[in-house]
């Protein structure tokens, strides 16, 4: 790693790589509320979700669109200009890249992104960065040569709409821009905040207003979405470069006391202080430039929920921090199944247990009937339960807790919650999700839901409704049943941990004798389906009968799961989600939606499943670390791919492995940071 560069580094392009991936390579800075900043290496503007300021703004409103666009060049005495940032509209045969002879390369720098242009001797810089819990943006400039007489031109563009609103919607009638000095205020609806740009350096503003039409945006035309639409622009600004002087602009929904208080020196060394304690309190990760990647990346999912106002009123009533896990970029929120798989990897092995403790009350706040949250929807207060496993790993999670923390007071708290949980399930609770008193077995299902992780549904179709005993349900529910008999022994509730005990001793007995697949020598994936009917399915599922803390199956049938799973699943990027051998299967993840969902679970490849496949990797091969390791080897180049410093959320079935879907997941960095620690302990 070149001595001159901040630790970690990651390349994401350099100068001789094809010009197609600066269309295809992302950049993502986050804020710690659920806003962010986004868009391609190349600057064009290829999902609805890129633009510079994605603001987290308070339910019923969610995350907006602020400022979508800026068209950035360069202007040479003597008059020559140089494109910096690129664009497509339909009118164009081809997207506008910049210059090819102009950026040299794209790095993340400490997670953060940074463009350097080089060219004829002029060499300038770019950083992006977003002041944590600030709704704000700082797009710095800095010449890095001797030259004089340059001039910055940007170009700011707006269309303000939720941002997973549609692209052709119609533009406000009205725009109002304020020009004070080097401050803008653009208002144009009273239910929104303004939009506060400031320039940075010496500076000028031409209210050279217009609206640009017709903006393609080619991947959610992949994709199947509304992919064209206007941008309205309030004018152009024009900055004088001076060699070694940093320059740009901020924009911000912030009260203009906030937007003033911080430089960008400021801005810029607390964020370095920020990270930096990061990589500090990750312990080993900060000496290993993967690790370290992955420290940061993770950061982008912890977030604090402030656009429930009403229940972070409620929690910090209580004394507590509301705190909770976005699953993934650009779309999804915080889902209680991807928070609890996250939350290890996520907080715990980076040394931030104060905010694995947030998390896990945050949600505890939510059980209603047995349940926890599946998810809570863009702009909504209330949550949606549809879940039979996101409680069941709310065990797991709190286990993981109390092991890494020692933190009895929040057991203390919790347990009678959990003794709840499993009585609710006992008895029967939402969805049908309940015990079957014949075998003492997990059951699901509910006419229209997706109740498992398989949970692809597009117009009223359940791709894999999965109804009956799922094999993973049944696998976390002995695992919680377990967990609750430790933490019931440990607070010294021996009556009620040995009714544990003999729950999970019956799902013990009754898995072993229902799940095996003896012509497969696996598991079935479900049995009493809603046909009647044992599913032999060869799906990843199974490996949670291994991995988890408290393994459901006997040990005996162990290495037969794991060689069935490492045979037919396994890929350098994860597991698939179907056997290929199976008539559902499917070798990509592409097309419309319904196409994507036909293909979702269906093969597709998972990222984060790579976890558990280690867990039981060295349950059963328990000397082999340097095995388990090369397992993850496939994720190193990824993170210089796709979104730069991250890891996708699933991969297409077959070589090359293309990643797709949400550009960055939690569970799929979680899960990988984790078993780098589990692997070098």
């Amino acid at each position: 790693m070149p001595a001159d560069h901040p630790f970690p580094l990651q390349t994401g392009w350099k100068r001789g790589d094809p010009l197609e991936q600066l269309l295809e390579r992302e950049w993502l800075v986050t804020n710690g509320l659920g806003g962010y900043a986004s868009g391609t290496i190349g600057g064009a503007c290829t999902r609805r979700f890129h633009g510079k300021l994605i603001a987290s703004l308070p339910s019923p409103l969610g995350r907006f669109m602020m400022l979508n666009h800026l068209e950035e060049s360069l202007t040479i005495p003597g008059g020559d200009t140089w494109c910096l940032s690129g664009d497509e509209s339909k009118d164009q045969a081809a997207p506008r890249h910049p210059h090819v002879d102009v950026l040299e390369e794209f790095v993340l720098e400490t997670g953060l992104p940074v463009w350097r242009f080089n060219r004829d001797g002029i060499r300038l810089e770019k950083r992006v960065l977003m002041p944590h819990l600030q709704n704000t943006t700082y797009i710095i400039y800095r010449l890095l040569s001797d030259q004089r007489g340059l001039t910055l031109t940007l170009r700011p563009s707006l269309h303000p709409r939720p941002h997973e609103g549609l692209l052709g919607g119609e533009l406000p009638d009205q725009w109002h821009v304020a020009e004070h000095g080097r401050e803008l205020e653009i208002t144009n609806d009273p239910q929104l905040p303004a939009l506060r740009i400031v320039t940075i350096g010496n500076s000028s503003f031409d209210g050279d207003a217009k609206t640009l039409r017709d903006l393609n945006y080619r991947l959610e035309k992949s994709r199947g979405y509304d992919h064209e639409g206007p941008l309205w622009s309030p004018g152009v600004i024009r900055i004088a470069l001076e060699p070694g002087v940093d320059v740009g602009l901020v924009a911000s929904i912030e009260p203009w006391d906030v937007v003033r208080a911080l430089t960008i020196d400021d801005c810029r060394a607390a964020e370095t202080q920020r990270r930096q304690k990061l990589l500090s309190i990750s312990g080993r990760f900060a000496d290993d430039n993967f690790g370290s990647q992955l420290v940061l990346a993770a950061d982008q999912f912890l977030i604090r929920p402030g656009s429930r106002a009403a229940d972070d009123a409620r929690l910090r009533a209580a004394g507590d921090e509301p705190r909770t896990v976005i699953a993934g970029y650009h779309w999804f929120t915080d889902w209680g199944r991807d928070t609890m798989i996250s939350l290890e990897g996520l907080t715990l092995v980076t040394g931030r247990h104060r905010e694995a403790g947030n998390i896990l009350r945050t949600f505890a706040s939510y059980i209603r009937d047995g349940l926890i949250p599946n998810m809570f929807p863009e702009g909504n207060n209330a949550g949606l339960y549809h879940t039979a496993d996101a409680t069941m790993w709310f065990f797991h999670a709190l286990r993981r807790y109390f092991d890494a923390t020692g933190d009895r007071e929040t057991v203390r708290v919790l347990l009678p919650k959990l003794v709840e949980i499993i009585d609710h399930h006992v008895n029967g609770t939402d969805f049908n999700i309940g015990v079957d008193p014949d075998d003492g077995l997990l059951e699901q299902g509910a006419e229209g839901y997706q109740l498992t992780w398989m949970d692809a549904k597009v117009d009223g179709w359940v791709v894999t409704p999965r109804r009956g005993k799922a094999v993973e349900i049944n696998a976390l529910f002995f695992n919680a049943l377990k967990i609750l008999e430790d933490f019931l022994t440990e607070f010294g509730d021996s009556q009620a941990a040995a009714r544990m005990a003999s729950l999970a001793s019956r799902v013990y007995e009754s898995f072993n004798e229902r799940f095996w697949y003896e012509e497969g020598l696996h598991l079935y994936d479900v049995v009493d389906g809603e046909d009647g009917k044992d599913d032999p399915a060869l799906r990843p599922n199974q490996i949670f009968s291994i991995s988890l803390d408290h393994p459901v199956l006997h040990r005996s049938r162990w290495i037969h799961v794991v060689e069935a799973v490492r045979r037919e699943l396994l890929t350098p990027v994860g597991l698939r989600s179907l056997a290929r051998s199976h008539r559902d299967y499917k070798s990509t993840y592409h097309g419309d939606l319904r196409t994507r969902d036909a293909a979702y679970h269906q093969g597709t490849v998972w990222a984060w499943l790579i976890g558990p496949f280690v867990d039981a990797w060295m349950r059963v091969y328990p000397g082999d670390r340097t095995g388990a390791l090369d397992l993850l080897d496939g994720f190193r180049p990824h993170l210089g791919e796709a979104c730069i410093g991250t890891i996708s959320e699933v991969f297409d079935a077959e070589p090359p492995f293309h990643p797709r879907g949400c550009a960055a997941q939690a569970w799929s960095v979680a899960e990988v940071l984790r078993c780098l620690r589990v692997l070098g302990d």
